[in-house]
């Protein structure tokens, strides 16, 4: 199974930037699109529901604003939309997908960098979500791979200015402490598994020229939970996809 995840920042203006003629390219079998800030009839209709394709739609109650999306070639056994915890779920931002060896969940994590109400809500999100997963893995007997923008760099290795942001949301020691925690529960973070090297980011901003330099930010993430980690055959980045502030990601499992 190949499976994508990708920030689209936006469906409905990625859609303009290429997004078909990428999905035909790629041929995924699975992608899971983060902020695609639009509900599916705003969308059009061969964008909100590819040929071949299942798709799966969490929109946020809010217009314009987060939301999460998956299109599948194989129909899963069964679709969660949220972690049934209303002040999390109302914004759009999990999807999970039964599949008979594993659950797919593709998250938006919030972004703490407009104030410390925000960054109070991402903190409390992480551990409602460690603890969901938790849950899934020890009552359900759950094997998971999870996806998504966790908007955060973990280590040093995983942005270009660590010095610099040191104090900025993102690469907060409290947010990378969360990572570690995650971490220690058994779930991998794939890229990692295959690749030691440094300046591989998934996300720059828009300013100060930050793609065509490479000064960038890994945030986006394809964890496993460790029984899983032989079936992966390959976790990568594809920064040559433009069309969003983040690139795709991907995953390849047997």
């Amino acid at each position: 199974m190949l499976i994508y995840s990708w920030n689209v920042n936006g469906i409905r203006a990625v859609a303009k930037k290429g997004f078909p003629e990428w999905m035909e390219s790629a041929a995924p079998d699975v992608v899971c699109l983060q902020e695609t800030k639009a509900h599916p009839e705003q969308v059009p209709p061969e964008v909100a529901y590819p040929a071949g394709y299942e798709a799966y739609w969490c929109p946020a109650q809010r217009k314009g604003y987060s939301g999460v999306a998956v299109f599948s070639k194989i129909k899963p056994r069964q679709v969660h939309y949220g972690m049934g915890l209303e002040r999390f779920d109302s914004e759009g931002r999990y999807l999970r997908l039964e599949f008979p060896k594993f659950d797919l969940l593709t998250v938006y994590f919030p972004n703490g960098t407009s104030g410390d109400e925000r960054l109070q809500y991402k903190m409390e999100f992480y551990d409602a979500f460690l603890e969901h997963c938790e849950a899934l893995r020890k009552k359900e007997k759950k094997k998971l791979v999870i996806c998504g923008d966790v908007n955060t760099a973990h280590k040093p290795i995983d942005l270009k200015n660590p010095k610099q942001n040191a104090k900025n949301s993102g690469f907060l020691p409290m947010e990378r402490a969360w990572v570690d925690t995650f971490v220690e529960h058994g779930y991998v973070d794939t890229f990692r598994e295959f690749c030691q090297e440094p300046d591989r980011y998934t996300w720059w901003t828009y300013r100060a020229n930050a793609r065509p330099r490479n000064i960038g930010w890994r945030i986006d993430y394809f964890f496993v939970t460790r029984d899983l980690l032989p079936k992966v055959k390959k976790s990568f980045i594809t920064p040559e996809v433009l069309g969003s502030d983040h690139c795709p990601i991907g995953l390849e499992i047997v």
